[in-house]
C-alpha cells in the first residue's frame, strides 16, 4: 500500500510545467509563471503550494493560505484560519487517498479551515468533515464556502 507524502512545492519552473496537466492551473500559476520569466525565482520563495508524488509525476495539489485573524468572518473564537484552494487529484489518481491526505495535512495545523469547493465535489468535502456556511450575501459574494471546525471552535453567528 502507497502511503502519500504531502510537500511543499517549490517555485519553479519545474512545479510551474508540472501544474499544466492540473485542470484548474489558472491565473494564479500565470502570474507566477510570468514573475519566473522576468525575474527567476529560487527554490526557497515562499509557496502556498502543496502537493504529493506519485513516483516523480505530480498527482494531487493544492494551496493553503494562512489568514490573519483580524480578517475572520467565519470563525468564532477570532483566530487565524486556513483557506484551501485548488485541491485536485489528476483523473487516474482519484479515489486512492490522495484528496484525503492533503486535507489530512491541512487539518493538522488544527486551525479552522475554508474552502470554495469546485462544482460536483460536495460529497468529498462532506466525507472530510466539511459543512456549508450559513450563506451570508454581503461576505460571500455568490461563493458557497465549506468550513472545517477544530475542536472547540464554531461558526460566527
Amino acid at each position: 500500500m502507497y502511503t502519500a507524502k504531502v510537500e511543499k512545492l517549490l517555485v519553479n519552473y519545474k512545479t510551474l510545467e508540472e501544474f499544466k496537466a492540473f485542470k484548474e492551473y489558472g491565473l494564479q500559476e500565470l502570474s507566477m509563471l510570468e514573475d519566473l520569466e522576468s525575474n527567476i525565482i529560487e527554490n526557497d520563495s515562499v509557496s502556498p503550494f502543496y502537493g504529493i508524488y506519485f513516483g516523480d509525476k505530480l498527482v494531487a495539489r493544492m494551496s493553503l493560505y494562512r489568514v490573519d485573524k483580524k480578517f475572520n468572518k467565519y470563525f468564532e473564537p477570532a483566530q487565524d484560519y486556513l483557506e484551501l484552494w485548488k485541491l485536485e487529484v489528476l483523473p487516474n489518481y482519484q479515489n486512492k487517498g490522495f484528496g484525503k491526505a492533503l486535507v489530512d495535512y491541512a487539518k493538522s495545523y488544527k486551525l479552522p479551515i475554508k474552502t470554495n469547493p469546485r462544482v460536483k465535489s460536495s460529497e468529498f468535502w462532506e466525507k472530510m468533515g466539511f459543512t456549508p456556511a450559513a450563506y451570508n450575501m454581503e461576505r460571500d459574494l455568490g461563493e458557497n464556502p465549506l468550513l472545517w471546525f477544530p475542536e472547540g471552535v464554531h461558526e460566527l453567528e
